[in-house]
């Protein structure tokens, strides 16, 4: 379908006129608009043959198999939250009419972009070069943009003078609005660009596209109120909001009753939920609730910040067995002076006391972190600092991050450390970091740990791949039949980040 010229038999104005003002009967609404139009190109292509020339046979057969009239490649850069709203974005277009496609040859691309640090926004203009390629031998492509990347004015502005075969662009406050936002790009023509400087209103119930049946993440608040001084996320996802409880209790039992066993409850800094609601409820309280809906079996929730992390989360997580025994923490640096330029809120003595507390409650705990190397005035004693808090905690992995600057925060105009120091620090810390995790993560061969089946093994023929509840990956004998369910596991094998194990029989369990 050629996009650029209007279907002749569509009315778009007295459509637009006749859609709801309410959400989510509003994106309903245009879903079915999208809907009808694409089918009517679709059925349009295959009487002229150009439906066949397009995707061949075997392609074609495939999607009239399915009931689909075209396909969709959803590409997600970034983090939990960004891939939760990708399966958003692709459930909305599944129940358009596309099918998802594995590969950008597709009638529809749309990239989920981050911007926390350079080197993504510069993979997102490297795509869309090659997608210009792309949209030359096949014109009726369409190409999205949307996330955290685009809420950045100097993002857009480029993009507009740059990359003119982009088709819509939408930011990180009204993901929701995709059908509609689509709807007008069939109408006009041209490229759609429908940015919010703020949330006016949060859209949860639309159709969802989960990659797994089993888990599922759930968004539970959206924004930041931290201001990290070297971090864009406050910047382009505004301030925190929460949801309801009753909202995401209500999600999540549905969930259950669908066949989920595992949530992961999503927020940019989880410990500060319910804090804006008009009664005010504690995360974990939250959490105590999630833990008494029948048919989940395990939680998880990311991010935590060091700096809230409160007596009353310690005691859930000491108590509720459904919460998994692992936490990410960010710790982002071990020195006081730069957690103070950080803007981080809480100094090293702060963060070492607090990672006491929290295995003196729960000893077995998988703690993991993210680190950055190089922040503007790291000296090489600031450095040494953040090498003593690895070796004390001894996490049981790291995320690790040479700074990059972000346009906009304060520490973008600090003075900014060597390039060729910043790559030298940052080879020592993983090198640090990767020998303690590898230490770390062999604790629990020799014993038998339930196993979440996720998938067929990638490598090994006959084998399934599997998580732990302290989020270690385990590999062992298995087949599809198990996927989705809680697996007993005798560890056999330590491989550094990984185990090797096998079904624990009846001796093993009764070690």
């Amino acid at each position: 379908m050629d996009l650029c010229v209007k279907n002749r038999d569509t009315d778009f104005d007295r459509i637009r006129a006749a859609a709801p003002e309410k959400e989510p009967a509003r994106q309903q609404y245009f879903i079915e608009a999208d809907r009808a139009y694409f089918t009517a190109e679709f059925e349009r292509a295959l009487a002229t043959g150009e439906a066949l020339s397009r995707y061949g046979k075997e392609c074609l057969e495939n999607l009239q198999k399915n009931g689909r009239i075209g396909t969709a490649n959803v590409v997600t850069f970034g983090c939990q939250m960004n891939a939760r709203d990708s399966e958003k974005l692709l459930g909305i277009l599944e129940e358009i009419g596309f099918q998802e496609w594995e590969s950008e040859e597709a009638d529809f691309v749309l990239y989920n972009t981050c911007t926390v640090r350079d080197n993504a926004n510069q993979k997102v203009y490297g795509r869309l070069g090659y997608l210009r390629t792309m949209k030359r031998k096949h014109p009726r492509m369409l190409i999205g943009l949307c996330g955290c990347m685009m809420q950045e004015s100097a993002v857009i502005e480029k993009i507009r003078k740059s990359y003119s075969h982009v088709d819509l662009i939408f930011g990180t406050h009204n993901i929701f609005k995709l059908a509609e936002i689509l709807f007008e790009r069939i109408a006009q023509g041209n490229m759609v660009v429908d940015i919010w400087e703020s949330a006016k209103e949060i859209v949860e119930d639309l159709p969802i596209e989960r990659k797994y049946p089993f888990k599922s993440g759930v968004n539970i608040m959206f924004g930041c109120n931290n201001f990290c001084s070297y971090c864009i996320v406050p910047y382009v996802r505004g301030r925190e909001r929460s949801r309801e409880p009753e909202e995401i209790l209500e999600e999540i039992r549905r969930l259950a009753a669908d066949g989920v066993i595992e949530v992961m409850l999503l927020g940019q800094n989880v410990n500060s939920y319910g804090k804006n609601l008009r009664e005010p409820i504690s995360f974990a309280a939250l959490l105590r609730r999630v833990s008494e809906i029948e048919g989940i079996r395990r939680i998880r929730f990311m991010t935590s910040h060091p700096k809230d992390l409160s007596e009353e989360l310690i005691e859930v997580m000491r108590d509720c067995d459904k919460v998994c025994a692992h936490l990410h923490l960010p710790l982002q640096s071990g020195s006081s002076r730069i957690l103070k330029k950080m803007n981080r809120k809480y100094t090293k003595e702060d963060y070492l006391s607090l990672v006491e507390r929290i295995r003196a409650a729960v000893p077995d705990i998988s703690l993991t972190t993210d680190i950055i190397v190089g922040f503007p005035g790291e000296t090489e004693e600031d450095f040494q600092e953040t090498l003593d808090v690895i070796r004390r905690v001894r996490f049981d992995s790291a995320f690790t991050f040479q700074y990059s600057i972000r346009q906009g925060t304060p520490a973008a105009t600090m003075e900014q450390v060597a390039e060729d120091v910043v790559k030298e620090r940052f080879d020592r810390l993983l090198k640090e970091v990767q020998q303690i995790a590898g230490e770390v993560c062999s604790r629990h061969t020799g014993t038998v740990q339930g196993a979440l089946v996720e998938s067929l093994d990638d490598h090994l023929d006959g084998y399934v791949t599997g998580r732990l509840e302290n989020n270690t990956i385990v590999h062992f004998p298995g087949d599809q039949t198990l996927i989705g369910s809680i697996v007993q596991v005798y560890l056999e094998e330590s491989r550094g980040f990984y185990y090797m194990g096998r079904v624990a029989d009846k001796e093993s369990l009764e070690k």
